[in-house]
């Protein structure tokens, strides 16, 4: 029994960019887009990525300027354990305490302290411009995480971008040089049946 040899594929890397019979000028405006592409999108996401993680440092910056630590005294006996079923929860619990600030003016708000701290022990507190508790804003290791982490989460998704936008052009391409071949093949086809022995 005579069996057909296989086919063997040769698959020639790099044909867009050199000189051939077969290769057409969209050939190389697609090459062109890949190489664009992938540079884009490599130098592209690093560069978001980094502008990202800066602006994330200035945020970081600005809000420390922004607030001051004070040393406030707990009115309350904080709570020995957190109340539970309330979401995120960091371990500490909220009481009342008091502090006074540079102008001798008295304050009196709620903030997080350790569970089971006494009454009349002194916290740190964070307070804004305007006298009022807030979160203690991020420094040193942490800020430079966070901000770090900030640029690990943009830069893949802008380079995902630029990947897409010229994945589209391609595709586009593809499209238009398929429909070049439908037209040219419309022409040449009857004459190639002609050649083949084939009825035009």
């Amino acid at each position: 029994m005579n069996r057909t040899p296989p086919t063997t594929v040769t698959r020639l890397r790099g044909w867009r960019w050199r000189r051939n019979p077969l290769r057409r000028h969209s050939d190389v405006v697609e090459a062109w887009i890949v190489l664009a592409t992938w540079l884009l999108a490599v130098l592209g996401g690093a560069v978001a990525g980094l502008a990202a993680a800066h602006s994330a440092g200035s945020a970081f910056a600005a809000r420390q300027a922004q607030v001051h630590a004070v040393s406030a005294v707990l009115t309350d006996g904080a709570a020995r354990t957190p109340a539970s079923g309330t979401g995120y929860d960091d371990g500490r619990v909220w009481t009342t305490v008091r502090w006074t600030d540079a102008h001798g003016t008295v304050h009196t708000e709620r903030a997080k302290v350790l569970p089971g701290t006494p009454a009349g022990a002194q916290v740190t507190v964070w307070t804004n411009p305007a006298g009022r508790v807030v979160s203690a804003p991020l420094t040193g290791t942490a800020a430079d995480l966070q901000a770090a982490l900030t640029g690990a989460l943009v830069a893949p998704s802008a380079g995902a971008a630029v990947w897409g936008v010229g994945w589209v052009v391609r595709a586009r391409l593809i499209r238009r040089r398929m429909a070049e071949w439908d037209e040219e093949w419309k022409q040449i086809g009857p004459r190639w049946g002609n050649l083949s022995g084939g009825r035009g």
